[in-house]
């Protein structure tokens, strides 16, 4: 498989449901696209809602027609299938739990071209295009092993999969660099959409010491980020920039830029196709990158390290693992 690592940004545009028809008669869109979203939907800070912004930008900017989808049951070959009957020129399947029923209707549609966003597929007519999670990650752990007096530091995943792996081996990877004595406590909450449990298991890791927890879990992953700051505690985002879900408690987040990503995709889409079977976006292609450091004062080793380590990681210098040793 041909793999690409110097991303050329693309582009993509959103449209109501509701409107798509009416608009469409009225005007001759430069494109036409459909997106299943992944897990929980619009609403969850994260993941889903920054790729919608890249689709509204889209449609705003390049004059493209665009319908979603959301699955909160995990019915996703259904609406995949309502999607593929329609006359889109690219559909989007968003996130790696889409993959299976994608690559279904992919088999059933072979003249329609997708795009998995967070996965990778062998399928002709489905694009990959996935993150260096695992890049990112490596600057969040690196920031909590400094930030924390306790000598204890928290993951918390969504799911055991490995997209969410490559989170927890970056960050494990960048805290052990900053201090060799670190001790990470793991857990994964097995569901993206429970707030709930997200704070059970963050209070779980409170009681046993840690002082900065870093959630890849989605919905779950925010219920974390909130009993963490009930309770005093450093976190860090994920996805977007989760300061706003907790200003007394999130220090950072590891941003992926899933609406400029999302955007560039179409935009390559309008002005000349897409060509490579897989994109790869990293801290060098800015498809992951580190939000704002808030509320802990880095000294002038610290923001060093920080620079240091980013600037290592691009020139490959320091290699950054992708699963948990």
């Amino acid at each position: 498989m041909k793999r690409i690592t110097g991303f050329i940004f693309l582009a993509v545009a959103l449209v109501l449901p509701g409107c798509t028809a009416q608009q469409s008669a009225q005007t001759e869109f430069s494109a036409k696209v459909g997106i299943m979203l992944s897990d929980t939907g619009l609403g969850d800070g994260s993941f889903n809602d920054r790729a919608f912004d890249g689709l509204v930008r889209a449609r705003d900017e390049l004059n493209i027609l665009f319908d979603y989808r959301e699955a909160p049951e995990g019915n996703y070959l259904e609406h995949l299938k309502d999607l593929s009957e329609k006359d889109y020129d690219l559909i989007i399947g968003l996130g790696f739990s889409v993959q299976e029923a994608l690559e279904e209707v992919a088999a059933e549609y072979p003249d329609q071209q997708y795009v998995l966003i967070d996965g990778v597929s062998e399928a002709e007519n489905i694009i990959s295009l996935t993150f260096k999670d695992h890049e990112g990650s490596y600057l969040i752990g690196t920031i909590a092993a400094f930030a924390s007096e306790s000598g204890v530091i928290g993951f918390i995943g969504g799911v055991d999969a490995p997209v969410i792996n490559r989170f927890e081996a970056g960050f494990r990877a960048g805290a052990e660099m900053a201090d060799p004595d670190i001790k990470i406590i793991s857990d994964y909450a097995g569901n993206f959409g429970d707030a709930e449990l997200g704070r059970t298991i963050a209070d779980k890791q409170i009681k046993q010491g840690a002082d900065f927890i870093y959630p890849a879990a989605g919905f779950t992953g925010t219920g974390a980020i909130l009993e963490a700051q009930d309770q005093g505690i450093y976190t860090a985002g994920v996805d977007t920039d989760q300061f706003y879900t907790a200003e007394q408690s999130v220090v950072t987040s590891m941003v992926k830029n899933i609406d400029t990503t999302v955007f560039n995709l179409v935009q390559q889409l309008t002005e000349e196709g897409l060509s490579a079977e897989q994109y790869e976006l990293g801290l060098a292609e800015n498809g992951v990158g580190l939000a704002e450091i808030r509320l802990l004062q880095l000294d002038q080793s610290g923001q060093d390290l920080i620079t240091e380590t980013k600037k290592n990681i691009i020139s490959g210098e320091i290699e950054v693992p992708e699963s948990v040793q």
